[in-house]
């Protein structure tokens, strides 16, 4: 079985063609059981592991069957190791013979920032040119570059709670070629932004709705548990709302489940899924002066459509 590491993902992906391949797999019949969630006993900290499985429809040209594999263990900081770990492991769906296992924390990221993209698509406005990141986490410079290759962007302001983080991090993107600058007013920033993509594991609002301007568009993918929240309750009154999966945004995500339970919004306040705008069921914005919000959980749609496509990519090169 062969392994694919961060680096050869990265050369053989763009956000461009990775959002295409995204927006077929939610056109397509693909199966996704719920995720699996156990708690492993440990004497230092409790540890988890995730299994998110996904396989595609009997009558697929050529299938296939994947599943994510994520571990956190808390105390792995102790012993310089990343709290988080993860394989993806794509299986022949003819035979179930294992193909390649590919980096999970790479392949999350881009599959990630690909699901913001392909909502853009449908939600951002077409002469979008200013864009916020809210986060200068792993997320950020793959949510920046997704943004810019679906938007014309010309500025992207840089925000982290860690300012000295912005800057490195921006000095990185501009180095690639990105138009980033590191800023310190969060509130201006957003006023005058087409774009705001917060990705933080913020678990008070970050975002008011009272800062967003006609016509903007706000993509949250951080903010992945029911007790996190980067938006107050006026963003999700001011917006019309989008989410990747409605299971997921309404019980995993704060910033609609918070609301949701609060009865502040209800769930038919939910206009669309990446299922209903790929397929044709909703336009998505449907004016220039709208207020649009995207709220992302991840779905194991996404982890399959991205590794057979990396896998395809290697095999065929």
């Amino acid at each position: 079985m062969k392994t694919i590491s961060a680096t050869a993902i990265d050369g053989v992906l763009d956000p461009v063609r990775l959002a295409d391949a995204l927006s077929e797999a939610f056109r397509s019949e693909i199966t996704v059981p719920l995720r699996h969630h156990h708690d492993i006993k440990r004497p230092d900290s409790d540890a988890t592991l995730l299994l998110m499985p996904a396989w595609t429809g009997a009558d697929s040209q050529e299938p296939f069957v994947g599943t994510k594999l994520v571990t956190i263990y808390p105390a792995n900081g102790a012993k310089n190791l990343p709290a988080v770990m993860g394989t993806y492991l794509l299986l022949d769906g003819t035979t179930g013979a294992p193909l390649v296992a590919l980096d999970g924390a790479r392949l999350t990221v881009w599959r990630t920032a690909a699901a913001s993209a392909l909502a853009a698509r449908y939600c951002v406005r077409p002469d979008a040119s200013k864009m916020v990141m809210v986060g200068a986490g792993a997320l950020a410079p793959f949510l920046i570059k997704a943004h810019c290759a679906t938007s014309p962007i010309k500025d992207v302001a840089l925000w982290n709670h860690r300012s000295e983080r912005a800057e490195k991090v921006a000095a990185e993107l501009r180095a690639d070629g990105y138009p980033v600058r590191a800023v310190t007013d969060l509130e201006a920033a957003v006023r005058e932004a087409d774009l705001i993509s917060c990705a933080t594991l913020s678990t008070e609002p970050l975002i008011h709705g009272a800062w967003l301007k006609p016509g903007a568009h706000l993509d949250c993918v951080g903010a992945f548990k029911p007790s996190m929240r980067e938006t107050d309750d006026e963003v999700v009154k001011r917006a019309s709302l989008f989410c990747d999966t409605r299971e997921g945004a309404m019980h995993e995500g704060g910033d609609y489940a918070q609301p949701l339970a609060d009865g502040i919004i209800a769930e038919g306040d939910i206009k669309a899924d990446l299922y209903d705008l790929t397929r044709g069921k909703h336009r998505g914005r449907s004016s220039p002066s709208e207020i649009t919000m995207f709220k992302s959980v991840g779905t194991a749609i996404e982890d399959l459509a991205a590794a057979i496509l990396v896998w395809k990519q290697i095999r065929d090169a």
